[in-house]
């Protein structure tokens, strides 16, 4: 038998959290699958999200994948291109870039064709990571509507604060101010500033992590947001035993029981992409009860408080995180994100669809 560790992809949940973003935004939607569908997998998260008018990514390789198996949207590449040897593959595959700097701007003469490619210039109102500085934004424009090579431009951003209560109003005022003299498609709304604020919409938007059944905020829970988990991470009790009171847990002795206790080990550790860093109390479902994490989080195990749950023995179903439990709340006790627990996820890991 295999080890019973399995992620679930309930692909007809990303279905119902895509309409949640085009019945909350009238907007083009930019489904944003970078880094493998932020664990879900590329191209069947893809096909899932077919009615989405276009997807965002970041490696080239990825972006052709998705041409070659039919997929006819706009495709982007959030960090654009990398070198100007990748030109020919933009024209060639009719991918979208974002251009952000100056030194993209001057190897697009490197490219093949003219009014074959498709660029999003991005403008850096307060985030601080890559675009164009408010005042290299009239330049920057200059270039590329002279460029023979450019055929289509958006203008974007992207905010630092959507899901905060600082919100977005200052980074917007400046992109509306900086945009203003232009007749051109825009983007700026992500998941959090889609949900909240109806004034970012635009041409286009960029929902991520609600696709994935996750809430941006950490006032409001996905469910009060109409998302379902598209992740289910399951594994089973592989051991039972009892412990003495002042008896320790796993490595390091991190947990001492108090009194006398029934613990369980889960097939599932940090070599699974459960987070090592994990406290005692990270909550956990045995037979669909709820409980907690016991010590630290070795390599392919962890420990469970079986105390309250009798019923439970090996074999007994265990949910990481997913349906019944959000992955924001064990993400929060653990001290991260949802997405950061998502991504993590290992090719070790069986995915089922």
């Amino acid at each position: 038998m295999s080890r019973p560790i399995q992620a679930h992809i309930d692909l007809s949940a990303l279905q119902n959290n895509l309409r949640v973003a085009r019945r909350t935004a009238s907007s083009r939607i930019m489904a944003v699958i970078k880094a493998n569908a932020y664990g879900h997998g590329l191209l069947r998260v893809a096909e899932a999200l077919n009615e989405a008018e276009g997807f965002a990514l970041l490696d080239v390789r990825d972006a052709i994948a998705l041409r070659e198996a039919g997929f006819r949207q706009t495709i982007l590449l959030l960090e654009g291109f990398f070198d100007a040897e990748e030109l020919p593959l933009l024209a060639e595959y009719e991918l979208g870039s974002v251009i952000h700097s100056t030194r993209q701007l001057a190897m697009l003469d490197a490219c093949p064709r003219r009014n074959s490619l498709e660029v999003w210039l991005k403008i850096n109102t307060g985030m601080n990571r890559l675009g164009f500085a408010p005042e290299q934004v009239p330049a920057a424009m200059e270039k590329l509507r002279k460029h023979p090579a450019v055929r289509d431009i958006t203008l974007m951003t992207h905010f630092s604060h959507a899901d905060e209560p600082e919100g977005v109003a200052e980074q917007l005022e400046l992109f509306k101010g900086l945009t203003a003299a232009y007749r051109l498609p825009r983007s700026l709304a992500n998941s959090a500033a889609l949900l909240r604020y109806p004034s970012t919409h635009s041409e286009w938007v960029r929902p991520g992590i609600m696709l994935y059944g996750a809430s941006p905020f950490a006032d409001a829970s996905a469910q009060q947001l109409g998302l379902r988990p598209v992740m289910t991470l399951t594994s089973e009790i592989i051991s039972v035993r009892e412990l003495k009171a002042g008896d320790r847990v796993g490595y390091a002795g991190l947990f001492r029981a108090d009194k006398t206790m029934r613990i369980g080990t889960v097939a599932c550790g940090y070599a699974d992409g459960y987070p090592r860093h994990a406290p005692t109390g990270t909550p956990i479902q045995v037979n669909g009860q709820r409980t907690r994490t016991l010590g630290r989080v070795s390599m392919d195990m962890l420990s469970v408080d079986l105390s309250e749950i009798p019923d439970a023995d090996i074999g007994s179903p265990v949910t990481l995180w997913g349906t019944g439990l959000s992955v924001e709340e064990v993400a929060k006790s653990a001290g991260t994100i949802s997405y950061e627990l998502m991504c993590a996820l290992t090719a070790r890991v069986p995915v089922k669809y």
